[in-house]
């Protein structure tokens, strides 16, 4: 009978662990379509396939992008004054990944340093001014989106609001 409580006391606690870190009811991701390829922040740390870190050490970094003030002088650009007519873009392409921002990346994930000092060398350079995108989710999901390293050639904001 002991062994009936402790079970029945558990099960609910561990349900309870396993939605800690997410949200029952998911709101609206940063999202991005590239191509034919959607990349989303995921809602939670598991359900992603694919993982970025970030660092404060450049050494460590296996990603440089730069945060600069001119969307002339970026390789990719996120804001929320343009007007955008692709408002189902993320959910109608065929190839659709989800990201997620790790604590602790694992060995072979990109690592992504982020830096807003001029002159740095960088693969990326980003402009970002959103009220949806943090500096960070622009290059989760901008790495997410590129083979690593090779820059992509096209992408378009998809607003969820």
């Amino acid at each position: 009978m002991l062994r009936f409580r402790v079970l029945a006391s558990t099960v609910p606690l561990m349900l309870l662990g396993l939605f800690a870190h997410s949200e029952l009811i998911a709101g609206p991701q940063p999202c991005i379509a590239a191509g034919d390829r959607v990349v989303q922040i995921a809602p939670a740390s598991w359900m992603a396939q694919f993982r970025v870190g970030f660092t404060d050490d450049p050494s460590r970094a296996t990603v440089r992008v730069q945060i600069v003030d001119d969307p002339d002088a970026a390789d990719f650009a996120v804001s929320d004054d343009a007007v955008n007519d692709e408002q189902s873009a993320c959910g109608s392409a065929p190839d659709h990944r989800l990201v997620a921002i790790a604590a602790h990346p694992s060995a072979g994930e990109p690592v992504i340093y982020l830096t807003h000092e001029a002159g740095t060398a960088a693969d990326y350079r980003i402009f970002v001014r959103s009220t949806r995108f943090s500096e960070r989710e622009a290059a989760a999901l901008l790495i997410g989106a590129s083979a690593r390293h090779r820059p992509i050639s096209t992408a378009s904001l998809a607003g969820d609001s």
